[in-house]
């Protein structure tokens, strides 16, 4: 079967507007959630006709001004906007049946090390811990290497509180995670971990289906309640690592005399600095800001 992205997107953006938010006075039941396709078409200055046939895939070739036109209609931030342009004119790719291992440079590697009173880690394309250092775990084990951060908050007990928290942090996540994939829907490791988190999360699957896209935020403030050094308040800052395919470098820093500082440095001291070295610090509490980000470095 064909697949249909932009139809999939456009439908799924399509059923999370609502009519009155955009001037459109309902009355009665309405068989639909969000807007009907004549009211999205209307909103967008094109024929009902066209935009079914977009919506279903009848049509592979939209021009940027109709792509432009309809997520203006949608109120489609830019980023999700540009997501929209992938999908209908998406790189040439080259179908892959086995997974690609990321991997991190020496040179980068190296430099995590070194920071030995700088928590790091250096986060993949699927939202993976490629490699962290061992101050890093020691301030949370959501940055073990090894580690997917959105398979953890969702799947994993004690990390993040069931409830708004969770679901706030997890829809951040899926929405970076969307927006990395774009239309590259045949990576092996991602359909293996959206299958897998389908199966086992209903958080998950509401979530995907709503096509949501976000890029990496620049960075934020964490604050933990840690159980060897108490409280922290964090700043987190986010770098493209150049020539690496959608890695991120997150560094976590403490205002200079501050008491998060003086805590930091006590976790330095009490965590083993050689290469490699893991943490037996339990599980932190995370207690989150709308303002910053809910999970340690989700660092999305």
């Amino acid at each position: 079967m064909t697949e249909n992205l932009v139809g999939e997107y456009l439908r799924a953006r399509r059923e999370q507007v609502r009519p009155e938010d955009v001037g459109i006075t309902v009355t009665g039941a309405r068989r639909v959630a969000g807007l009907r396709r004549d009211e999205l078409a209307m909103l967008a200055g094109i024929s009902t006709e066209y935009y079914t046939r977009l919506e279903q895939g009848r049509d592979r070739h939209p021009s940027a001004q109709v792509l432009d036109a309809v997520a203006r209609a949608l109120g489609l931030d830019a980023a999700s906007t540009s997501h929209l342009h992938d999908l209908a004119d998406p790189a040439p790719r080259r179908r892959r049946t086995s997974r690609r291992t990321e991997r991190v440079r020496p040179s980068v590697a190296q430099l995590l090390t070194a920071w030995d009173r700088t928590p790091a880690f250096v986060q993949g394309r699927h939202l993976d811990v490629l490699a962290a250092n061992p101050l890093a775990v020691a301030l949370s084990p959501l940055f073990r290497p090894g580690t997917n951060l959105l398979r953890a908050v969702l799947l994993e007990p004690g990390l993040v509180s069931p409830g708004p928290e969770q679901e706030a942090t997890a829809a951040e996540l899926v929405a970076v995670l969307r927006s990395a994939a774009g239309p590259d829907v045949d990576d092996p490791h991602l359909a293996e971990l959206v299958g897998g988190l389908s199966v086992r999360s209903e958080l998950f699957r509401r979530l995907w289906a709503r096509h949501d896209v976000r890029r990496h935020p620049g960075g934020g403030v964490y604050r933990l309640a840690h159980p060897q050094v108490g409280d922290l308040e964090l700043r987190y800052d986010k770098f493209t690592v150049a020539d690496a395919e959608d890695q991120v470098l997150v560094v976590y820093q403490a205002a200079p005399g501050s008491r998060s500082a003086e805590a930091l440095r006590l976790l330095s001291a009490l965590t083993p600095g050689q290469p490699g070295a893991t943490s037996t610090v339990p599980s932190v509490r995370t207690r989150s800001n709308r303002d910053a980000s809910s999970v340690p470095g989700s660092a999305v």
